[in-house]
């Protein structure tokens, strides 16, 4: 089986072209493809296939082999890969695990640019906003980013109430360093740790600034693994139009 290795800004991902629909799906399988001393080494793993009335269908896997909710990040090197392989040209309509999405590729500079899905509910309490951007966040805004163990507080949020009868949640810090300019970094559920970066994580983070801080229309987001950018327009409900920008690149391809 060929495989081939994207990351975005950090997250890395296996992914394998399954238009064929031959691709074994197991949870050890996965869990040891993913596994960064025993297999390939990645964030999750995604699977390209086909799909009636789209140009393909993401099917995202955790690193820990479950399948998981939508990866923004994983979207846009999914989107790379399709542009790759000569599938697409530069936009597309694809389906994911919450629904369809609709990507730009750009050449110069090499970015891809990811519609999210609309958000029109947040639970804003005193020390953290939580909302689902495809996947569910929790977004607390802090001091020394830096220097925070963010694994610990990350794992002990994760596991906690009201977000354990969720099914957990994953758990974004925040740092605001200049207008409309966020450092973040992100606990990421099903990974089980720190990321590199997160895009349904920085979504959250961006609307989250513009509800407490007023960033209006843009947040350029700072993240262990390079850049980020959330555009969005916000409504009477909530927010629509929404776009994760950043650069989606391969690393390698490869035989198992």
């Amino acid at each position: 089986m060929k495989f081939y290795k994207y990351q975005g800004t950090g997250n890395d991902f296996v992914v394998v072209d399954d238009r064929s629909g031959s691709f074994p799906v197991s949870q050890p399988y996965i869990a040891h493809l993913c596994h960064r001393r025993f297999g390939v080494g990645a964030d999750g793993l995604m699977l390209l296939q086909n799909a009636e009335g789209y140009d393909f269908r993401m099917v995202y896997f955790n690193a820990d082999g479950t399948e998981g909710s939508m990866c923004g990040n994983g979207g846009r090197c999914l989107v790379r890969f399709a542009h790759d392989l000569g599938i697409i040209g530069n936009e597309t309509t694809f389906i994911a695990v919450d629904g369809e999405h609709q990507a730009k590729v750009s050449l110069s500079p090499e970015v891809i640019s990811l519609k999210m899905i609309d958000v029109n509910e947040i639970e804003k309490n005193e020390i953290y906003d939580f909302m689902n951007t495809g996947s569910p966040h929790y977004v607390e805004y802090v001091e020394d980013l830096k220097n925070m163990d963010v694994y610990q507080k990350g794992k002990n949020i994760r596991y906690s109430e009201p977000f354990v009868s969720r099914g957990g949640t994953n758990v974004n810090f925040v740092e605001v360093v200049g207008d409309n300019q966020l450092e973040v970094r992100t606990y990421e559920r099903g990974v089980e740790d720190e990321t590199y970066a997160c895009g349904t994580g920085v979504t959250a983070c961006a609307l989250s600034a513009n509800l407490r801080y007023g960033f209006e229309d843009f947040v350029n987001i700072n993240v262990l693994g390079g850049q980020l950018r959330i555009e969005f327009d916000r409504t009477v409900t909530g927010y629509e139009n929404i776009f994760l920008i950043g650069p989606a690149v391969r690393v390698f391809e490869g035989m198992i």
